[in-house]
């Protein structure tokens, strides 16, 4: 069975056409700058990859078009013709509280995807888009919906109510929501794998550290706790947003440099973060270069970052009463070993200890922990379109 898996941006457009039965990934790509002069890559599998091709994308439209003809194409196609993709995922960033699971794409669903579009305005809009892109082209393939926030779903109301007037929830829906919970999902189920136990039997605490990044406890197989929140720009620092600060700050700086609610969030989004505290870069490797140097401020954006995942570790395993294993996914935490390493130190009085020589792995699925460690500290690389394409194959076949 093929799947082609769509994820939308704004301006960009990224995509897998892979079995979820075998794992195989047949191709895969990128569209980029839709709407100004159109940018395409195309990796074939077995092939190279054909990279920033100009072609004209004036919508998302013509992206798809673009990357079907791709696929079919007689030298560097990897099928004969449309009839072999069975199916669409698209990844939807929200689904508020209407969606706990992954759903088909009907016209009652597409209503109420777009009903969320105030939760998510950056990002639910682009993947409406992408989806109504994908029905012009291809009427009679069906297409499923895979959310970020239904993996959060299962959280208890302890976990997601804001301690403000009760009726912003009941009125208007602010609540913490969660995302990555594609990435935390398919870590979990790893993670219980690697383990060899029931994942109804384990407490997991799994770190999705990249650019964005979130920590998600997961009692049984479900999400408990998560640290963002009503929008992705809460719980830890990221590339370039903030994460958690006192919202009296907001007030502060907005009266003294003469700043609207959209320069506020502006500085928020894409000034802060890593990329603030340090002055050099959102991109990690480039801290981790920068600090060896005696760059002070860029050891100090590190050292945030890894302060504020360790102390939610240390919190989500007291909400759970305990923890079996800690997972590291996603650009950072497979690839960062310093990252792991400072997240963890100091640990060792809850059972968490790495061994040093295990945890310079990148990229790659691994236990890290020393041999007398109680709790596993485990590297697991996720796979969100794998996840994806499994859950539209279950609701198509």
């Amino acid at each position: 069975m093929n799947i082609l898996v769509i994820n939308a941006g704004s301006s960009s457009l990224k995509y897998q056409l892979l079995n979820p039965e075998t794992e195989q990934v047949l191709a895969k790509g990128l569209c980029e700058r839709i709407g100004i002069d159109g940018k395409f890559t195309y990796k074939p599998e077995g092939k190279q990859a054909l990279k920033g091709a100009d072609v004209p994308m004036p919508t998302h439209s013509e992206a798809i078009q673009a990357v079907l003809n791709a696929l079919v194409d007689p030298v560097n196609g990897v099928i004969h013709s449309m009839k072999e993709i069975d199916a669409v995922g698209h990844r939807v960033v929200h689904g508020g509280e209407k969606f706990s699971q992954s759903v088909v794409i009907t016209g009652e669903v597409m209503a109420a995807i777009e009903e969320c579009d105030p939760l998510a305005p950056l990002h639910n809009p682009a993947n409406i888009i992408g989806i109504k892109a994908c029905q012009a082209l291809m009427p009679n393939t069906p297409m499923v919906a895979v959310f970020d926030t239904a993996f959060h779903q299962t959280m208890p109301p302890v976990a997601y109510t804001y301690a403000l007037p009760y009726e912003y929830y009941t009125k208007d829906k602010v609540r913490r929501y969660g995302f990555h919970g594609t990435s935390h999902n398919y870590v979990a189920g790893r993670a219980a794998a690697m383990l060899g136990r029931p994942i109804e039997q384990l407490k997991l605490i799994s770190c999705h550290l990249g650019n964005g990044s979130s920590v998600t406890a997961i009692d049984g197989g479900k999400s408990v706790d998560t640290s963002m929140g009503f929008t992705p720009l809460a719980g830890l620092p990221m590339g370039t947003r903030s994460g958690d600060i006192d919202a009296g700050i907001l007030e502060y700086l907005m009266g003294k440099y003469q700043m609207d609610i959209q320069q506020m969030l502006e500085v928020l989004n894409k000034k802060s973060g890593v990329l603030g505290i340090s002055g050099v870069s959102s991109d990690f490797r480039d801290l981790e270069e920068a600090a060896p140097q005696g760059n002070q401020r860029a050891a100090l954006a590190l050292d945030v970052f890894a302060y504020g995942v360790k102390k939610l570790i240390g919190a989500y395993a007291a909400a759970m009463g305990g923890v079996d294993a800690v997972i590291f996914t996603a650009g950072v935490g497979e690839n960062g070993p310093e990252t792991r390493e400072a997240a963890t130190a100091g640990l060792e009085f809850m059972g968490i200890k790495l061994d040093a020589e295990k945890n310079k792995v990148r990229g790659k699925e691994m236990d890290v922990s020393a041999a007398d460690a109680t709790v596993r500290t485990l590297v697991i690389p996720t796979n969100e379109e794998l996840m994806i394409a499994r859950d539209t194959a279950r609701l198509t076949r």
